[in-house]
């Protein structure tokens, strides 16, 4: 395997610290090892998945203590964080963003031997994270901007802000270990939250070089960072019920999991992204080359391990040959390549995937349905190669469940009932991608679309970005909004001053204006 120098492993990372309290601290106890699922030769010459280091195993008891220095930090409201001016917090996040550019090709390597990522869209995720950094700065000054002003009505002076919520726990996806974690975590922070954050399973010592940008950048306890089982590290502070937030993107069974060990989940505020099952309905008039350019991205875009992948396509009977002669090719085109050779396919991160999706495609075709691509279900060790199924049924796993990789079942339909009517029994609703010209068919379509799923992609895939937009989903698929003004929303409340309009209180107000006594009361802002 030919690597290119900048780009290869030379020798295993053991990363053996953790922040907690401001402090980096290491780490005495067991260690979990992390290898990747790229295979290189091992000491005996053999190819094996590459072991690229390891990380802190911990245990509750550091859990608690991480849960102990963010209560601490936040002070029930009386913290140096909660309390500081807007422009210091700021000042604080912009200083992060600093050092955190500094780390680029460290984290960039990382994310493609952690999850196989290719160089294009490992780059990009970073940049996009640094992006969204500096976006979510300048929403707050916008925000901030926005507050600095006294309302008066029915003979009542109010000065309304947002104000931070409490303690979070954060917990982010593998797939985007950075960009998704970071969408929860920054804004939580710069709102005047405290935060644990926990790395997800894959995508962990891409985090490391990252720990003393966050002991530099905020005081002791705002973000404690701490490596572990998820179910050794959130049970314990769950039970607690001193998280007010639960800030997490994964699947709703851990979400639930999690909210159901808190002792007051009615004070449980829940920012959560969750699974969905997109899909793309194909109208008799889509244009067929940029129809299947699109489904090809949209299905297999990092393998498909995107919650917001089109996971089943619905194609209308009269174009049905058309459209898959023209799919199948398109698909069976690819390459499967290393992340550094920027490849659409590249191995897949967990280990146990190749076996779950051969599982899908054996339970699809012993109940009726056919792989169409000759090459659709070639499998290596840490690798499947994408099998596009039909014609899928309801009674199909493929159809039912969110599937995370490179299956794509396809389902035609001649009454565009059929479609709208799976979606709404569906236990998703995040987005849809449709596929078509005819506006008279089009705009009564979108309306209905549009109370079924929060995103309609007209002639193009689904995706998160730009992250301006609104990105959250209905039913089991997201809970708050997440944007960058939203995810600032999301994670603070509306919280205001009040006082009779009396000349003695305008007194007291304009005191306190002008001493500056009050960092909540004041009309300061930031341009």
């Amino acid at each position: 395997m030919n690597i290119p120098a900048q780009f290869a492993i030379d020798a295993p990372f053991h990363h053996n610290s953790f922040l907690i309290n401001g402090e980096i601290t290491l780490w005495d106890g067991p260690t979990a090892d992390v290898f990747s699922s790229i295979h290189t030769p091992n000491s005996d010459g053999a190819l094996a998945p590459t072991h690229l280091g390891s990380v802190p195993d911990m245990n509750a008891a550091h859990a608690l203590k991480a849960l102990e220095a963010a209560s601490n930090a936040f002070d029930k409201g009386k913290g140096v964080w909660p309390t500081m001016k807007v422009a210091d917090r700021i000042a604080c996040m912009e200083r992060f963003v600093t050092l955190m550019k500094q780390e680029r090709d460290k984290v960039v390597k990382l994310l493609m031997w952690e999850i196989g990522k290719n160089l294009n869209d490992s780059e990009k995720e970073f940049d996009r994270t640094v992006d969204y950094i500096v976006d979510t700065i300048n929403e707050y000054k916008d925000i901030d901007r926005d507050s600095a002003k006294f309302h008066n009505h029915g003979g009542v002076f109010a000065h309304i802000r947002r104000g931070p919520i409490g303690v979070v726990l954060c917990l982010g996806p593998y797939n985007y270990p950075l960009n998704e974690t970071f969408a929860l975590l920054i804004p939580a922070i710069i709102m005047g939250n405290t935060a644990i954050f926990k790395p997800a399973k894959h995508g962990v010592l891409l985090i490391a070089p990252l720990l003393q940008a966050f002991k530099e950048s905020f005081p002791p306890g705002v973000v404690n960072i701490v490596f572990g089982r998820g179910r050794t590290i959130a049970t314990p502070i769950m039970k607690t019920g001193k998280i007010d937030v639960l800030a997490l993107i994964g699947h709703s069974s851990s979400a639930m999991s999690l909210q159901d060990l808190h002792p007051k989940k009615s004070r449980l505020r829940l920012v959560l992204g969750l699974e969905a099952k997109n899909p793309a309905i194909i109208l008799p008039d889509a244009d067929l080359e940029k129809t299947v350019q699109e489904c090809v991205a949209g299905t297999l875009s990092f393998n498909g391990q995107r919650c917001t992948a089109l996971k089943v396509l619905y194609v209308h009977e009269s174009i049905k040959e058309a459209f898959l002669a023209k799919f199948v090719a398109a698909v069976d085109a690819l390459q499967l390549g290393m992340p550094w050779e920027n490849t659409l396919l590249t191995p897949l991160p967990e280990p146990n995937k190749p076996a779950y999706i051969q599982e899908l495609i054996d339970d699809a075709t012993a109940k009726g349905a056919q792989v169409l691509n000759p090459r659709g279900g070639k499998r290596t060790e840490n690798f499947i190669f994408p099998a596009i199924l039909y014609p899928v049924s309801r009674d199909m796993r493929a159809y039912e469940e969110e599937q995370f990789g490179p299956v794509i079942p396809v389902m035609s339909f001649t009454d565009i009932d059929t479609p709208l009517d799976d979606m709404a029994a569906s236990s998703y609703g995040q987005q849809v991608s449709l596929f078509g010209k005819d506006v008279d068919k089009l705009g009564p379509l979108i309306d209905t679309l549009a109370n079924l799923v929060c995103r309609v992609n007209l002639n193009s895939s689904c995706q998160r970005g730009p992250d301006v937009y609104p990105f959250t989903g209905r039913k089991d698929s997201a809970v708050s909004t997440l944007s960058v003004r939203d995810a600032l929303r999301s994670f603070s409340i509306r919280t205001f001053v009040a006082t009779k309009d009396t000349e003695s209180n305008k007194e007291i107000l304009r005191e306190l204006l002008d001493t500056h006594k009050s960092n909540f009361i004041s009309t300061d802002y930031m341009l």
